[in-house]
């Protein structure tokens, strides 16, 4: 059963991969910690480490499918690329040694509170480059890249949740920022995937069985989430959803407090 569900959120995975540039993290983390139970407190930083390969293969897949014209945007951004990077190696890092119930509740406080800013701080809903179209987007400032890349690394959530809402306020509409998050997502969560899949001590259930884990990483449900996700990603690129840009905005918020709930309660 948990398999057929497992294959069942890959294809939710590759939905929001395409509209709101979630590589998998905010989704999937709750269903690998339920997947994952066995492991009890273990679970949570299993559920991130198999969130971030999970990510690095969707958000490589729909950058990789993605128009070029729309990759343009980030023109001249490899110094934040970078930061990126190396955020997503320090927060990787960070989870190994972080007790399980830390990062859970940083994952469910984090989400909360951004859920309340694109709700209350104005632009997210209606950004600028709606007001006034003939201002050009701005660029994401590549200071910004570290501390992004390290939080989204270490809750497991690939960065589109923080991506996402700043390049809304930056002017651009909620499809061209949805497809930007999915390079920034990968530039950060492949150092963050090889820092999961090198760890060598795997946790093991109750009665000391081991679980089938490569590192911290879940390959199973890694495997069988990618399986629903990749078709779906490959679809939904070929034949784009035409979504009005304020009813999208609206929906990436909905899936916020739903993933908000669902975590707060799976806590331990």
């Amino acid at each position: 059963m948990d398999l057929l569900v497992l294959l069942g959120v890959g294809l939710l995975t590759g939905t929001t991969t395409v509209l709101f540039g979630f590589g998998g993290g905010f989704v999937t983390v709750p269903v690998v910690v339920w997947a994952d139970s066995a492991l009890g407190g273990e679970a949570t930083r299993v559920a991130v480490a198999t969130s971030v390969v999970v990510m690095v293969v969707n958000a490589g897949f729909a950058t990789a499918v993605t128009p070029r014209r729309t990759l343009a945007a980030l023109r001249g951004g490899g110094p934040l690329l970078l930061l990126l990077a190396a955020g997503g190696a320090a927060g990787a890092f960070a989870t190994r040694l972080a007790p399980p119930v830390l990062t859970h509740w940083a994952f469910v406080a984090y989400t909360a509170v951004t859920l309340a800013d694109v709700l209350l701080r104005p632009g997210f809903l209606r950004p600028r480059g709606q007001a006034a179209s003939s201002v050009p987007p701005r660029a994401l400032p590549a200071l910004v890249g570290a501390p992004v890349g390290a939080l989204a690394a270490f809750l497991g959530v690939g960065g589109s949740v923080m991506t996402v809402p700043a390049m809304r306020r930056a002017g651009h509409p909620m499809r061209v920022a949805a497809a930007l998050a999915n390079p920034l997502t990968l530039a950060l969560s492949l150092p963050a995937a090889t820092v999961h899949l090198a760890t060598a001590a795997a946790p093991a259930v109750a009665d000391g069985t081991p679980v089938g884990l490569v590192g911290l990483v879940d390959l199973r449900a890694a495997t069988a989430l990618l399986l629903g996700a990749l078709p779906v990603i490959a679809l939904l690129r070929r034949h784009p959803p035409h979504i009005p840009d304020r009813v999208h905005a609206w929906a990436y918020a909905g899936l916020l407090g739903v993933v908000v709930a669902a975590m707060a309660l799976s806590g331990p």
